[in-house]
């Protein structure tokens, strides 16, 4: 691509100011007339509501009693657990507060919970959630047009910089408003708002990390909260605000609820959910035999789990495709269809190697005006896997056939590698002893060095702590 500049254009310059008003136009008006509800449904097809409903409604009750000591009690909330790793909560117009998993492994207790859902209330509450959302989206639509305008990524970064200032100009005073109106909230809830400060702190931690990974790579990282300069216990504006919610509690005190918080989130998902992926829906998959293959695009399957046979059809049902495995015996693939199953003569007999497996496929003749079928035998350890393709009309049969090899072709191994992917690592909760260390638990856990400091990171021993004996410790794992 041939690349323009800018500079000493004055007349290019005027085009692209006006170009880039007029692309700022649509946005801040779409902005304006965009309703919480709209981003409720573009937040949950872009990112899968977290399947645990335990979870859900232990947040969702939290939000709700968080709620109830706001200045906006009695007015509907909506608080949604997400399937993302990220580690992030945000506030939206509408009042919706999304919370991602990936926050949860970070979380040791319900009070620091509480902490994270106070906080975004108060974005609420304080009307941080509109306003400068427009002012954001059209400097980054700014930057993108004068980006590819220039062919400059110098411009595009200066751009993207300048709406991240723009939301930090004012989010240091915002982030501070809703953390005081957070702990306001802790506070009359029994809470101590001082779980304010060590939530903060287990983010501050992972954000210094986050940013010396991110600079060894040559890039830069954001985080949740990130806007303290120094470590937030040691900021006197923020101390402030939790000394003075501290004075602002009743006579009735809750405890930090870690108990209950262990329990919900043993078993929790920690980093990817390969499991919430959308699979196809045409591929079957026998994770016992640990082979797979794909059916035709919009074809529906219809399982036998006894006889492991599977039948895949269209709509209208005018073609099927069958596979059941069956035991192999030593023949070849062509002997066995022949001299096992005692099939008639193939025509088009060939052999085949889906994945690099042996088989063999061919076409059998009709009989007595019946359509002809596709027959085909693939080898993998011990079992032979059959597949038969038929149809109604021997007039769809040519069409129908390439659907059926092409399935056949898609049969694959599914490898121990392939499985553990899938397998998401969970957290555990795991009592310390003297003898426990986070070197003697990565030996253990087999982690490497990166995991190893994020076990220091979810546990709050960051950069160097050690947990003691009887401290329950979080672990990930498959």
């Amino acid at each position: 691509m041939v690349k323009t500049t800018t500079q000493g254009t004055p007349g290019v310059k005027k085009v692209l100011s006006a170009l880039l008003c007029l692309a700022l136009l649509p946005v801040i008006s779409a902005e304006a007339k965009t309703t919480g509800e709209d981003i409720y449904k573009e937040v949950i097809a872009s990112t899968p509501i977290y399947d645990n409903p335990a979870l859900d409604n232990y947040i969702r009750k939290l939000g709700e009693e968080i709620v109830a000591q706001s200045e906006m009690a009695g007015e509907k909330f909506t608080f949604t657990l997400l399937d993302s790793p990220d580690l992030n909560a945000f506030a939206t117009r509408g009042n919706y507060v999304y919370v991602n998993r990936g926050l949860l492994n970070y979380i040791n207790n319900e009070a620091q919970l509480v902490s994270v859902l106070a906080h975004e209330v108060g974005h609420i509450t304080k009307k941080h959630v509109t306003g400068q959302e427009g002012q954001a989206i059209g400097a980054q639509v700014l930057s993108a047009v004068a980006g590819v305008l220039s062919g400059s990524a110098e411009v595009y970064e200066a751009g993207m910089k300048y709406s991240t200032s723009l939301m930090r100009s004012h989010g240091r005073n915002n982030e501070l408003e809703a953390d005081q109106a957070g702990a306001v909230y802790m506070a009359k809830l029994g809470y101590a708002p001082e779980e304010m400060l060590s939530m903060l702190s287990i983010m501050k931690d992972y954000e210094t990390l986050q940013k010396d990974r991110a600079k060894a790579k040559g890039a830069s990282k954001q985080t949740y909260h990130g806007i303290f300069s120094s470590h937030p216990r040691n900021d006197s504006r923020l101390r402030n605000v939790v000394t003075a919610a501290e004075r602002l509690k009743g006579s009735s005190s809750r405890d930090n609820g870690v108990s209950t918080y262990r329990q919900l989130t043993e078993g929790l998902i920690w980093g990817e959910n390969f499991l919430a992926k959308d699979k196809k829906p045409e591929r079957y998959s026998d994770m016992t035999l640990r082979v797979r293959f794909d059916y035709p695009e919009g074809w529906k399957q219809n399982n036998n789990a006894t006889a492991r046979t599977t039948v895949g059809a269209p709509d209208d049902n005018h073609a099927k495709l069958a596979m059941t495995p069956i035991a192999r015996t030593t023949q070849s693939p062509e002997e066995y269809l022949y001299n096992f199953l005692r099939v008639k003569q193939l025509k088009q007999g060939r052999e085949i190697s889906p994945a690099g497996l042996k088989g063999y496929s061919g076409i059998l003749p009709g009989a007595d005006s019946k359509p002809d079928q596709r027959i085909a035998v693939v080898y993998y350890k011990l079992n032979a896997f059959i597949f038969t393709g038929e149809v109604v009309d021997q007039a769809q049969f040519n069409d129908s056939d390439k659907l059926f090899s092409a399935s056949i072709d898609s049969f694959r191994p599914i490898s121990q590698r392939e499985i553990d992917g899938q397998r998401p690592k969970l957290i555990h909760y795991v009592k310390a002893t003297n003898a426990t260390t986070y070197d003697a638990l990565a030996k253990a856990l087999k982690l490497s060095p990166t995991d190893t400091e994020d076990l220091r990171i979810i546990n709050g021993h960051y950069p160097r702590g050690e947990p003691k004996a009887g401290d329950w410790v979080k672990i990930f794992k498959q």
